[in-house]
């Protein structure tokens, strides 16, 4: 008669077959008899002592990312509340947000959504947990929810936020060398990592003198580069001023009022018009844009100059190793300081030297940001080069102002980065991706 194994190693209500899956089972299950090995969990240790008493067990990547997170930088492992208020998100992230956010409302009437990233709670987590302004690291691993076209609205994000460290090119570099350890986890052994800085691009706005409400238009479409060259390129036209021409009567009537009253004015207007909402957004939120639309065409528009240099900014793409030349360079042509921008950019570059980054080949896109309200600085994207669809894997940066927009008495030096662990193969808890329960 054949000798069976274990009865820990036969699963319920299935025959054991001699020569089945395992060839050699006949052999195995005389050898586990003779060493009284009844269970898998006895296997394991026995397997582990043969081999020098370390423990052996499957390689769980997730796991493994936590380990790295507490060991690199000490994080706390925290995870907010998966329903929160949506203005949490949309003062802070900005109202393209909203068609992608899962709202809902509670018993009082406030507009409620499921968490559609970490890094805004985490932030208020920072703030109610410790005094502002202190360093810490906090860690997090668990489901968001947002509407993705052709992809899950529910997935996995884990990643780490850095606060309080004053050495921001320090702070910066230390994160994405933690990405790029992240990465290999994963298998993507050699990302392609794409960089931007929202804070040379604020600079050169500066620099050149723009009115604060077109400083604030183009400001909030830096990480949409194709809205951002069109909207150059209609103001420097006049585009604006034609059509301040068109809806004089009505910027006349706005004119001289409280912020208050006219969005009052503008509100009444679109009552009178029957629209309530367009695109998701509410005749509040449209009568804001409508005021912006307003005030940006009262200033007359853009000049030719100042386009032509912003536009010949946004195309600069080098290696970050080259990056701090090619803009020396543009500075000393278009005859404008943003020296200090460029110097904390260099200086960051050889914060990643320390950290054993190499410089040639992360690339430097000036017109390169993530089309979040918040970043303020230094950001950057990864890819897997192994996938068809170019959706990056991880992302992150710098977003100095978030944490006091959330309620800090002061600003709050933070930067980060998230992961979606889906483009990365974790399709669940402890699942690869296409695996079901």
């Amino acid at each position: 008669m054949a000798s069976r194994p274990p009865s820990g190693f036969t699963p319920s209500g299935r025959p054991y077959q001699p020569g089945g899956k395992f060839p050699h089972a006949e052999k195995l299950a005389a050898m586990l008899a003779e060493a009284g090995v009844e269970t898998p969990e006895q296997l394991g240790e026995l397997l582990s002592a043969l081999d020098g008493g370390d423990e052996l067990s499957a390689f769980d990547p997730t796991a493994e990312l936590v380990a790295l997170f507490q060991r690199e930088v000490e994080a706390e492992m925290v995870e907010p509340s998966i329903l929160l208020p949506a203005d949490l998100f949309l003062d802070t992230a900005g109202e393209d947000i909203r068609r992608r956010l899962f709202l809902t409302a509670d018993a009082d009437g406030r507009e409620m959504c499921l968490r559609p990233d970490f890094t805004i709670p985490i932030c208020r987590h920072y703030l109610e947990h410790g005094e502002a302004g202190r360093e810490a690291a906090l860690g997090y691993f668990g489901p968001v929810f947002r509407q993705r076209a052709g992809e899950p609205s529910e997935f996995l994000q884990a990643g780490i936020e850095l606060f309080g460290n004053q050495d921001r090119a320090a702070a910066d570099a230390d994160v994405l060398a933690l990405a790029l350890q992240a990465s290999t986890l994963f298998a993507v052994d050699e990302p392609v990592v794409q960089i931007g800085d929202e804070g040379l691009f604020l600079a050169l706005l500066d620099a050149l003198g723009l009115a604060p409400i077109l400083r604030r238009r183009l400001r909030g479409l830096y990480g949409t580069p194709e809205r951002l060259l069109a909207t150059i390129r209609s103001l420097a036209a006049g585009d604006g001023a034609s059509e301040a021409l068109r809806h004089a009567g009505i910027l006349g009537a706005l004119a001289g009022s409280k912020p208050s009253e006219a969005r009052a004015l503008v509100e009444d207007l679109l009552g009178l018009a029957g629209i309530a909402t367009v695109g998701g957004r509410s005749a509040h939120e449209i009568a804001d844009r409508f005021l912006e639309r307003a005030a940006v065409a009262s200033e007359g528009g853009l000049s030719p100059e100042a386009a032509g240099i912003l536009t010949r900014y946004l195309g600069l793409t080098t290696s970050i190793e080259r990056a701090v030349d090619a803009l020396d360079a543009f500075q000393a042509e278009v005859k404008l300081d943003i020296t200090a921008a460029i110097d904390l950019f260099a200086k960051r570059n050889d914060a990643f030297r320390d950290c054993g980054v190499e410089l040639d080949k992360p690339i430097f896109r000036a017109d390169f940001g993530r089309n979040l309200d918040y970043y303020t600085g230094f950001v950057f994207e990864m890819r897997d080069p192994e996938r068809a669809d170019p959706k990056p894997v991880i992302g992150g940066g710098r977003y100095d102002g978030l944490v006091e927009r959330l309620g800090s008495p002061t600003p709050v030096a933070a930067c980060g980065f998230s992961m979606w662990l889906d483009r990365l193969g974790v399709g669940g808890y402890g699942q690869e991706v296409g695996e079901t329960r």
